[in-house]
């Protein structure tokens, strides 16, 4: 009896001083994942329900070991590879090739939120639940890039905004959810192309998940515009607290001098923090002045980087818009991941540089409750200089290696390319995939197919471009030399993790390539307590980068059998032109060409080695003076290989090298003129220019006009 009264205290004290029950967590729907699309203060607190991600993708079955003899295998959907990229078979091939092949198969709740593919011929079969109907099947590319679109409710919502937001280069967003089950069967050949990746939130089995149906189209129709605007136009529409008051700041800082421009006390956020840098060399000042969040009394601070770098731009000033971040023409630079603190935040700047800069700003700051689930945003900057990149020699290169509780939401890459092949084909650095090992996985819970593909676009394109979650906003060229940046945010797909979290991407390039610069920044969310692998950023690490002189192009891989001349070289007639320096530039000098009227023409005469089939490459400067030109081979008009009869290298904010090809032509040995002419130019330009740094001819089994 007096057991039994001590137990019954017992139990009565415990349930009189525990906490009040937790609030039940609302389902997980179509609607509510879309909501959280656009919403910048969830990734500050630890998901409930907590939930994992994986990724299925089409990765090289041979890696199985880390760090094994097959680690670095790299077929990963050209077809024929060694072992099928896929989870299983599901009906060998049949006489004409084609088979049934399993992309995933995942019991429990759980939720698709994002499908990546570069191309996947075939068909697709998604099965949600126990359905004995798929709720999608059909094209199997048209479903990678546009899974919605098959759907009669689709019609229900902006489409164009939708596909502009949501549909994001060669990646979708547009989340499934599951209750039970989701299926994912692909139909085809596995000699076509089937480059895929899923990616997929695993909830624990208490979690309640309603799962999709087309139908939620039109339910959630609401949501779904609210979440388009919100990433269209983040300003208007993302901010959690609109009215929330503004603090501005500013300050001047000499070199080797560190300043504080802003402290704030109180358990509060920032929800926006704008940055404008005035310096001499904008270039160096923002890479040498190093921006630090610090707070709570943190030592080296929550974010320690670059100005520029940490706002997902850098080298020098590269205007973009995303959700997280945004670079303006006029340099200010948007920040709005929201940045909780307990108690004080401190913004610094201290200048490793040799130049005077000054900076401004303004921090948008809220209230902010602090809970249990509440974390700290984080971002620390990491280089490795003068390495060198390789199809061999290939080596998983640490983004993060985090130890404790928290959530990834996001990668920047900043690169220096010195390869001298001025094609993507050989001058591809970025062959390698992510791996990312959550919670002592003894194998990655994502594990990619290249780093292009990471970044939701595909075969190393050049191409300027960025949406709300990914971009490139700078891409020098020819190719992919140069400088070039990388950027991918996890806002409906941040990767969790309880314990720990290592980010790795292979370096891989085409060809061995020394002199390799790579940048790279992992944001993420953490509870206090974790520690990371990044060390505090010595002066040596914001050296001031440049590419190296007096470049050559190589006749190798995309450019093999190709003979190259500098433009100043082929022209007689130096009217009205000027060499101006660079070392972006062939031999550090790019040919302009002013023109002073419409159809105003500039000859280029060249030699051809051995009579055949030809196409002639003109590599040209993309600026915000360019004009447009039309181009005549002996006297004839010639297509450019998009059959376009002009082009016009005109690039508001940005100055490129592109390369543009014409149709392939029979041409004999001997000397052969190019005529350039001049057709026009947008109205922004008010002193044209034409700039073309060298051409090319290369011999090819194509046939005419191909």
């Amino acid at each position: 009896m007096k057991k039994a009264i001590i137990l019954f205290l017992l139990v009565f004290t415990a349930s009189v001083f525990a906490a009040p029950p937790q609030e039940a967590a609302a389902p997980v729907t179509t609607g509510s994942l879309f909501s959280e699309m656009a919403d910048m203060d969830v990734l500050t607190m630890f998901p409930d329900p907590a939930y994992q991600m994986v990724q299925y993708s089409s990765y090289d079955r041979r890696s199985t070991i880390p760090g094994g003899p097959e680690w670095f295998a790299n077929n990963d959907g050209f077809g024929g590879e060694p072992i099928p990229s896929f989870e299983k078979v599901l009906k060998a091939p049949d006489k004409d090739g084609v088979g049934e092949y399993l992309i995933a198969d995942v019991k429990g709740p759980g939720a698709i939120v994002r499908i990546w593919s570069a191309w996947i011929v075939g068909t697709i079969r998604l099965y949600i639940d126990d359905m004995e109907t798929p709720v999608f099947e059909g094209n199997a590319n048209e479903f990678f890039h546009h899974p919605f679109d098959s759907y009669k409710e689709f019609k229900t919502v902006d489409q164009d905004r939708f596909h502009k937001t949501v549909d994001q280069q060669d990646a979708s967003y547009a989340p499934m959810p599951f209750a039970k089950r989701m299926k994912m069967v692909w139909t085809g050949k596995r000699a076509d192309l089937h480059f895929y990746q899923v990616q997929v939130r695993l909830y624990p089995e208490t979690a309640k998940v309603v799962s999709f149906k087309p139908a939620d189209i039109k339910t959630y129709s609401n949501e779904i515009d609210q979440a388009t605007r919100a990433l269209a136009d983040p300003d208007k529409y993302a901010l959690g607290k609109p009215d929330a008051p503004v603090m501005n700041f500013k300050g001047d800082i000499p070199p080797g001098v560190k300043t504080t421009v802003l402290h704030v006390e109180g358990t509060k956020a920032i929800q926006r923090l704008t940055i404008k840098v005035h310096a001499k060399n904008m270039d160096k000042a923002l890479r040498q002045t190093v921006l630090s969040i610090v707070c709570d009394g943190y030592p080296w601070g929550q974010v320690q980087s670059p100005v520029g770098d940490f706002f997902g731009a850098a080298p020098g000033v590269n205007p973009y818009k995303s959700l997280p971040f945004e670079v303006q023409p006029d340099s200010t630079m948007i920040c709005r991941y929201v940045m909780p603190f307990q108690k004080k935040v401190s913004i610094q700047f201290q200048n490793y540089g040799d130049q005077d800069v000054s900076v401004e700003g303004t921090a948008q700051i809220k209230d902010f409750a602090w809970t249990d689930r509440t974390m700290y945003f984080r971002a620390k900057w990491r280089v490795s200089n003068d390495i060198t990149a390789s199809d061999t020699a290939v080596f998983d290169l640490p983004f993060l290696m985090a130890y404790g509780k928290g959530m990834y939401v996001g990668t920047a890459a900043f690169l220096m390319n010195p390869c001298e092949v001025p094609t993507p084909w050989g001058g591809w650095w970025g062959e390698g995939d992510e791996k990312v090992f959550v919670d002592d996985n003894s194998f990655p819970s994502l594990f990619g197919t290249g780093s292009e593909d990471y970044f939701d676009y595909s075969w190393s394109i050049p191409d300027i471009f960025y949406h709300p979650y990914c971009g490139q906003p700078r891409d020098d060229g020819p190719g992919n030399r140069g400088f070039v940046t990388e950027f991918r945010w996890h806002i409906l797909d941040p990767i969790p993790f309880q314990h720990n979290l290592l980010f790795y991407m292979e370096l891989n390039s085409h060809q061995k390539t020394p002199g390799l610069s790579y940048a790279r920044i992992g944001y993420h969310y953490a509870r206090p307590g974790m520690m990371d692998d990044i060390m505090p950023i010595m002066p040596e690490d914001l050296r001031y980068l440049q590419m190296p002189e007096n470049w050559e192009p190589v006749a190798k891989m995309g450019s093999m059998n190709s003979l190259f001349y500098a433009t100043e070289t082929l022209v007689k007639d130096k009217s009205n032109t000027l060499i101006r320096d660079g070392r972006m530039w062939e031999g550090s000098k790019l040919f302009v060409w002013k023109p002073e009227k419409i159809h105003d023409q500039k000859v280029l005469t060249f030699p051809v080695k051995t009579t055949g089939n030809k196409r002639i490459y003109l590599t040209a400067a993309l600026t915000p003076s360019s004009g447009q030109f039309s181009v005549t081979v002996d006297g004839k008009p010639a297509l450019f290989a998009d059959k376009s009869e002009s082009v016009d290298l005109y690039r508001p904010y940005r100055t490129l090298s592109r390369n543009f090809s014409l149709k392939v032509i029979a041409l004999k040995q001997g000397e052969h003129t190019l005529t350039l002419k001049y057709t026009g130019a947008n109205d922004a330009v008010t002193n044209p220019e034409i700039g073309i740094d060298f051409i090319w001819v290369q011999s090819t089994q194509s046939k005419v006009g191909e």
